[in-house]
């Protein structure tokens, strides 16, 4: 595994951006501030940074409800996506999306959506066009333990597989299908042996370590750029916040998140990388103040920001 420290610290800055982002979300639409439905993904940031951090520029990335993180780890501007959530015209979708509904196609960061497993087959799309162009540009797309029981992860698994697309399907279990346990909906120890019945890996990763995904995805990158068709990996991680923001949460305990909270991603990071030397504890607080800083911006952009005028209601709507 070969990444600079100069990589290293990066992707530590996006997970600590990340997690300020979520925790301001969190606060602002307990305020009232952000309309609309609201899935937050702290305690997951390894997830996201260490896929994506395994891709380059062109590549593809499809997100899900719960994917502030992924637009972050892309490259999306914080105070765009905050002022989408805020519902205000400069936001990434002018205010119409919402927290769902992030998108960037200069990026490459073709959507969230809150349909559970919609972006699924949507990534065998531009997997087919890299496929047929030969542009060696891989798809990826991130959804959850309640959307590998559809039948669009069963139907674009087997599409992928078939026709060897340079697809990536990234099933991030944090345990929960909303509030349902994933030992109850799915009959299976390990969601990785899915892949099975479809004559691809499967790949089981320690979610909370951001290196340890890296290391799998690469390999998945690797082995779709050279022909050799889809990989699914899924990544064992968890959700601090319930399903939504204000759910009553009833169906786990707080003995639970705490032990999953002595296991933090971005905490255990931190660890590894002034262990071997990478950063000190100065340059951790300084990252840590930057990735602050650039939340407080974001959200001083957001309130500053117009909402939408009403004159301009339907645009967009009709073609």
């Amino acid at each position: 595994m070969d990444l600079s420290s100069v990589k290293l610290k990066e992707m530590l800055r996006q997970m600590l951006t990340i997690r300020y982002f979520e925790l301001s979300v969190d606060r602002l639409y307990r305020e009232g501030k952000i309309p609309g439905g609201c899935h937050l993904g702290y305690g997951e940031e390894s997830t996201g940074v260490g896929v994506i951090a395994a891709l380059d520029e062109n590549d593809y990335v499809f997100s899900n409800h719960r994917g502030h993180g992924h637009c972050i780890a892309k490259g999306l501007d914080t105070k765009l996506m905050m002022a989408e959530l805020q519902g205000k015209a400069t936001g990434y979708c002018r205010g119409r999306g919402g927290s769902m509904h992030i998108m960037d196609v200069k990026k490459r960061l073709m959507g969230t959506t809150g349909i559970v497993g919609g972006g699924i087959p949507q990534a065998n799309g531009p997997a087919l066009k890299s496929l047929i162009e030969g542009t060696k540009e891989v798809s990826v797309v991130l959804f959850g333990d309640g959307a590998c029981n559809q039948g669009t992860f069963h139907e674009a698994l087997n599409l992928a597989s078939i026709w060897k697309l340079p697809s990536i399907f990234v099933l991030v279990n944090n345990h929960y299908a909303e509030s349902t346990p994933v030992e109850y909906n799915c009959n299976i120890k390990n969601l990785a042996d899915r892949a099975i019945s479809y004559g691809i890996p499967g790949v089981s990763v320690d979610g909370m370590n951001v290196l340890e995904v890296y290391k799998a995805m690469s390999e998945a990158v690797q082995r779709a750029r050279k022909g050799e068709g889809p990989t699914l990996l899924v990544l064992d991680t968890y959700r601090y916040a319930g399903h939504y923001v204000g759910e009553p949460e009833g169906y786990r305990t707080d003995k639970e998140i705490e032990e999953y909270r002595k296991r933090d991603c971005i905490l255990n990071f931190k660890k590894y990388l002034i262990e071997n030397n990478i950063l000190d504890e100065n340059e951790y607080n300084l990252i840590d103040a930057k990735a602050k800083k650039e939340i407080e911006g974001a959200i001083e952009f957001a309130d500053k920001s117009p909402i939408p005028d009403v004159s301009d209601i339907d645009t967009d709507v009709y073609v």
